[in-house]
């Protein structure tokens, strides 16, 4: 391996509270929401799952890297992470299918990595805190001087993120052969929930976040899909009209994560900005249908306001999030139409809501009968 300069640096939050940490090489500084995952395992996905885009990763378990990297473990085209806080990076990785360590593929990514941080300090500090903006600093900059920095970032609050990861032109993912077409709005979308439509003999055609329901109806789909993302739901207008143009006309409607919420939004019901989101791949959740628990893959910092879906004539709530009781899934009574909070295709994370996929899939097929 070759030699790296790993130098003193910084983790500064918004009020002033500073952790220190070393360099793993890559110098500079970052800027994001700072978040945490307490998933132990599936560092990859989570590094390029869209949802996370302009966050800055804090990740519970101690090892970092130790099972180097894979090109078929990605969720998009490239890291979105906007920098990545750890306790013990590996450098060195052992797995018999790794293509190259994490090192190196953070590298090409120029991605800012603070290691050797006390990560049960600052994840208990962020717990008792709240989520606030964060830098990330490897250059030797000053936190005194990097504190005048936060004038200029932006709040997660009512910031529009789905833009800057959504496809700017639409494409095609699967068999075109197959039997069942599906239309999905790009907010941040997953590349593994691509796979599992597809596997689904889906043939899927992707829009940009801002397509209009013209546009999408023009690919004559079966179903609607509403992608998660990242940022706030609530300026996303165009979407929302989208969403309440697929359900007047009682269309098969699947949300997930970001998309869960545009749907909440389309139909009267308020969003709000969590205390600490839901980032992890063991959350416990339960399905009011069938009375059944469930260990799910959550990413999100935004949830659905509880009181004003139960109030809602139409809408009523199918899943609870165990941990704090806010809503995790919901449909429609009247419509074609249901959504989650949080990732069914996991990924990383365990499979126990798959089934969703499925249920899509029949909601499909009870409307063609």
């Amino acid at each position: 391996m070759k030699y790296i300069n790993r130098s003193q640096a910084l983790l500064l939050l918004k009020d002033g509270t500073v952790f220190y940490g070393k360099s793993i090489g890559i110098e500079g500084k970052t800027f994001g929401e700072v978040a945490f995952n307490t998933g132990t395992t599936g560092y990859q996905e989570i590094f390029t799952d869209p949802s996370y885009f302009g966050q800055i990763m804090v990740t519970t378990n101690a090892h970092i890297g130790n099972y180097g990297t894979n090109q078929e473990e990605v969720e998009s085209n490239s890291v979105k992470i906007s920098g990545l806080v750890c306790k013990n990076f590996s450098f060195n990785y052992s797995r018999e299918n790794a293509e190259q360590s994490l090192y190196d593929y953070l590298e090409k990514e120029k991605l800012i990595v603070i290691s050797d941080v006390d990560t049960r300090a600052l994840v208990s500090y962020i717990r008792d805190n709240g989520a606030m903006n964060a830098i990330i600093c490897t250059d030797g900059t000053p936190a005194e001087e990097l504190m005048k920095e936060f004038d200029s970032m932006p709040d997660m609050k009512g910031l529009e993120l789905a833009s800057k990861v959504s496809t700017k032109e639409p494409y095609f993912y699967g068999n075109e052969n197959s039997k069942y077409k599906i239309s999905a709005l790009d907010l941040g979308i997953k590349t593994n929930i691509l796979r599992n439509l597809a596997s689904r003999d889906c043939y899927v055609k992707v829009f940009p976040y801002n397509a209009s329901y013209e546009e999408m109806k023009a690919f004559s789909p079966d179903g609607y899909f509403l992608s998660n993302g990242p940022g706030d739901p609530e300026p996303l207008i165009s979407a929302q009209q989208v969403a309440r143009e697929i359900m007047s006309e009682n269309n098969p409607l699947f949300g997930i994560c970001l998309g869960h919420q545009v749907i909440a939004l389309a139909n009267g019901i308020s969003t709000y900005k969590m205390f600490n989101g839901h980032r992890g791949i063991n959350h416990p959740v339960k399905n009011l249908i069938t009375g059944k628990g469930e260990i799910t893959s959550q990413n999100h910092g935004f949830a659905v306001n509880k009181e004003e879906l139960e109030a809602h004539p139409d809408l009523e709530i199918t899943h609870l999030h165990l941990n704090d009781n806010t809503v995790a899934g919901m449909h429609s009574k009247s419509k074609n139409c249901f959504s989650v909070q949080y990732h069914p295709e996991a990924s990383p994370g365990p499979h126990d809501s798959t089934y969703l996929f499925d249920q899509f899939i029949e909601n499909i097929n009870s409307l063609k009968k």
